[in-house]
């Protein structure tokens, strides 16, 4: 354990994809942690596979903030991007107007599944200025160079390219992974700037009317929101190559230093072996699982297998992991009542056996969680507590101690952490923010009309109720 400030905290092993290792978790500043995960590209429905990084980071944070961690929380939108723009183009609207609108649905569903909203959502289209300057810097630097309106990332200037994937620069040519244009050095280099064309959104550059590439987004955002190197990147592990492999070049290219501590990057969600995705048009709409099964109940799902590694799902399967939730569930509502009628009095040593059992499993829910975030391990330790407290009052205890002891593990762990506990609180989480943002979205139409002594008064009111509003040039956030 390692004490810092008022609160004793595990030491944390993290598996870091950068150096396929274990690595114990040190924080870049002590008691902070910084993340920074790539969000999804918002031009169609959310499914399942958007759930499963957004579940896990929500447990990582969650857990991190119980540990005693200041935590930043940094997630983005790719509102300008190829696939948005061929949209908008079949339906014949705006292209950010099409993210607009898959974006308020993402965050919809994430709301309903309990996942606590990050600090920041920076979209492309609002840090046009940062990426601009990103890429300016990197051209002054010799990394990057301009045709035609398109400037692209020279690979060969960035010596340690591959280092993320493990792939060797030479083996990647031959094996043409590389999109062909006429107009690169190298047909590994890739665009940070692309020239405008007819009908796509397009921002005034150095180089002309344009947009941003791809990779160059995370970078520039990445670095206002968090500086230089901040601690965690996470991802799905389908964005090692290229977009990671990309963005760590150019990143590190602009500013001499690490662009992340840790790389963690969560697998797949699979059917019959094949990636969930939208470009392969196999996609399991996640709001169609919301309306036909408990919130809580798609936590468990998600959290039952180690992040890392891949997740199937076939027709039938929540029917077959609802069967274990509901065992879990139902012994969290049973103990709930029972500590109602629950024995006061001293400990029997069968009573302080079992306390003694259940601090033990306690504490190795935290182990499970120390170790890379091992949820599945987590959720079987959390099984055991379940079995220990039925046979505790099998075998006739009942004292109320002991049934405290119960409720709170898995009220704590089960329930607030994890979020796998159907007792109403996902849904109450959901619903406050969704009030926040009413209240939020009222005080700022009260600030536009100069109401400013209505504006604060709301905001002093939250103030005593324990919410902190911050006025930001982003607008208006909110924390406890």
């Amino acid at each position: 354990m390692i004490w810092e400030g008022r609160r004793v905290k595990r030491e944390i092993r993290v598996y870091n994809t950068l150096t396929q290792e274990k690595e114990v978790f040190v924080p870049r500043e002590p008691g902070k942690v910084s993340v920074y995960v790539c969000g999804v590209t918002p031009y169609a429905d959310t499914h399942l596979g958007h759930a499963r990084p957004s579940v896990v980071w929500d447990v990582i944070i969650r857990f991190l903030r119980h540990l005693g961690y200041e935590t930043l929380h940094v997630q983005n939108f790719t509102d300008v991007d190829d696939k948005i723009i061929q949209r908008s183009l079949e339906e014949g609207v705006p292209a950010l107007e099409i993210s607009k609108r898959y974006i308020k649905e993402y965050l919809a569903s994430m709301d309903a599944l309990g996942v606590q909203r990050a600090d920041y959502y920076p979209k492309v289209s609002e840090h046009i200025e940062e990426i601009i300057k990103l890429i300016q810097g990197l051209v002054d630097k010799g990394h990057a160079y301009a045709v035609e309106g398109d400037v692209f990332f020279s690979v060969a200037s960035f010596a340690e390219y591959g280092k993320l994937s493990k792939q060797k620069l030479e083996e990647l040519r031959e094996g043409t992974r590389f999109e062909v244009d006429p107009k690169k050095r190298d047909a590994a280099d890739f665009a940070l700037w692309k020239a405008a064309k007819p009908g796509e959104p397009a921002w005034d550059s150095p180089w002309g009317r344009g947009r941003p590439g791809w990779h160059i987004e995370c970078s520039a955002m990445s670095l206002k929101y968090l500086g230089e190197e901040f601690d965690f990147h996470g991802g799905g592990n389908d964005l090692i190559f290229p977009h990671h492999e990309n963005e760590i070049a150019q990143s590190e290219a602009a500013t001499g230093r690490p662009l992340a501590r840790y790389w963690v990057h969560s697998g797949m969600i699979t059917l019959k072996d094949t990636k969930m995705s939208k470009s392969l048009g196999n996609i399991v709409s996640l709001k169609r699982l919301l309306e036909e099964y408990p919130p809580a109940l798609l936590r468990f799902y998600l959290l039952s297998t180690h992040y890392r590694s891949s997740l199937e799902y076939y027709e039938g399967k929540l029917e077959e992991m609802k069967r274990g939730w509901s065992r879990l569930n139902e012994a969290a509502r049973k103990l709930r009542e029972d500590l109602a009628e629950a024995q006061e009095g001293e400990l029997t040593a069968f009573d302080q056996e079992t306390l003694d059992n259940l601090e033990r499993y306690a504490d190795e829910v935290v182990d499970a969680l120390s170790d890379d975030f091992n949820t599945a391990m987590a959720l079987g330790v959390l099984f055991d507590v379940v079995r220990e407290i039925n046979s505790y009052k099998h075998k006739g205890g009942f004292h109320r101690q002991v049934l405290q002891k119960g409720w709170d593990i898995l009220q704590l762990w089960a329930g607030e952490i994890l979020g796998v506990l159907e007792l109403g609180q996902q849904r109450q989480e959901g619903l406050t923010d969704g009030l926040m943002e009413l209240i939020l979205a009222i005080r700022e139409e009260l600030r536009r009309e100069r109401n400013f002594a209505l504006a604060d008064r709301i905001r002093d009111q939250l103030a005593e109720l324990g919410v902190v509003v911050e006025d930001t040039p982003q607008g208006p956030r909110w924390k406890v």
